[in-house]
This record gives structure tokens, sequence and C-alpha cells, in this order.
């Protein structure tokens, strides 16, 4: 599946959140040290206060998905953003590990995302008698098609659909809110420009121009980062 026939699968399936899946069991490993946790402070800390950094590094130091389930995550994560010849795929943006995350920081989609990982792991052996991560990927994207439309599944798919529209959320969500995610759609934010004074054009138009100290201190970016000393100055 292409970017844009996946992009266009997230807008026609549906993006609600509501699930409700059967239960498992949600215990949380730690993970060993040297984890993104480590880098926590660096990373994270501008805007952070103690207490959302304490907390933040905690949820970082344990585990919730298997290694097996994070490898299904990675493969369905993917599907619905992969890759194209100018922008990187979910997985590469660090989308399963974003999901790992929100199911740490939000209890409330452990139970789904876990039930509909096994979910799929069972459909997949059900037709193709091995788990998904093994099936190609036409196979794969068979499952997928059968679940990422609402409107269109069959009644037989309601558990699937209801995890994958939940996974589709978090997945746009964290690739979108991702570096590479906010590089594709274009989106500059408050970024700084470089102003280098009214163009000549209009000064002209004016009669006037600027004068040598002006052009110095205010007017040429090359001194854009030095700190100007004031104490001197005069009007």
């Amino acid at each position: 599946m292409d970017r844009r026939n996946s992009l266009k699968l997230l807008i026609g399936g549906s993006a609600s959140a509501g699930v409700l899946l059967t239960g498992c069991e949600s215990g949380i490993k730690s993970r060993p040290k040297g984890d993104p946790g480590d880098k926590l402070e660096n990373d994270l800390g501008y805007g952070r206060t103690p207490e959302e950094l304490r907390r933040d590094k905690e949820l970082l130091s344990q585990k919730y998905f298997t290694d097996r389930e994070m490898a299904v995550l990675v493969v369905l994560s993917d599907i619905i953003i992969p890759a194209d010849e100018s922008s990187s795929s979910a997985s590469e943006a660090g989308v399963p590990e974003f999901i790992e995350f929100m199911v740490k920081d939000r209890p409330m989609y452990q139970t789904p995302l876990r039930g509909g990982l096994r979910w799929m792991e069972h459909e997949s052996n059900r037709r193709f008698g091995k788990n998904f991560v093994d099936i190609s990927g036409e196979d794969q994207i068979a499952i997928v098609e059968d679940i990422a439309y609402p409107e269109e599944a069959s009644e037989n798919m309601t558990q699937g659909v209801k995890f994958f529209s939940t996974l589709r959320d978090l997945v746009v969500t964290g690739y979108f809110t991702s570096k590479d995610g906010i590089d594709y759609l274009g989106f500059k934010g408050n970024t700084p420009n470089v102003w280098d004074g009214v163009p000549e054009e209009v000064l002209a138009k004016h009669n006037v121009k600027y004068d040598e100290k002006t052009l110095r201190e205010c007017i040429d970016q090359s001194t854009r980062n030095e700190v100007m000393d004031w104490s001197d100055y005069k009007l």
C-alpha cells in the first residue's frame, strides 16, 4: 500500500476511539538501564516541571508490550503511514514507541490494544496458519482492509474494527506530532525569520536610506547572534 492510498484510508475509516475488547493481563516489567528514559532530561526537559520529568522517566523505564506485540505494532503502524520517497514511515518516526508510552500514561488503552493485537494474531493464524508478522504483505493488507472501513465490515469483524480505529487514531497522533510528521506537513510554527531591513525600492520611493550605524547594528545579519551593547548607544 502506497502512502497516498494509506492516507486515504485514514480519512475513509472511522476515527472513533471508543473501544471495549477482551480482557488480558496488563503487567508492566522494568526495562534495562540505558533505555530512552536516561536521555529524557536532555530531550524533553524544556518546559517540563520536575514532577513531570520524574513521571515520564518512570513510565519510560517500564515495558508494557512484549517484543512480539511490538513487532505487530510496527507492521500495522507502517501500513497506516508507510514511507515514501521524501517522508519517513510511522515506525521510523518512533510511533510504536509513542504508543508504548501512551498505554502506560493512559492505562485505558492497555486492554483494548493488547486484546486487538491478539485478535490480529488469531485472525492471521485462522486464515493463513502463521503469525501476523510472518505472512506476506499482501495477506497483511487483506486483514487490514477487512477492519479499516467500519461501515463495510462484517459483523464478525467488530472486535478488529474497534481495535484498528483506536490504533489508527494513535498512529496518526503520534506521527503528526513527531518531528518527521511536522516536517511532512510543512508546519513552521513560531520559527524566527531573518529581517534584513526595509526593501531598497521602498526606501527609494520615500527618499530615505539607512545610516551606516543602523545598518551595522540593526540590519547586518552576520552579527545577529552577537549580544548588543547598548551602553553607549545614542539616538
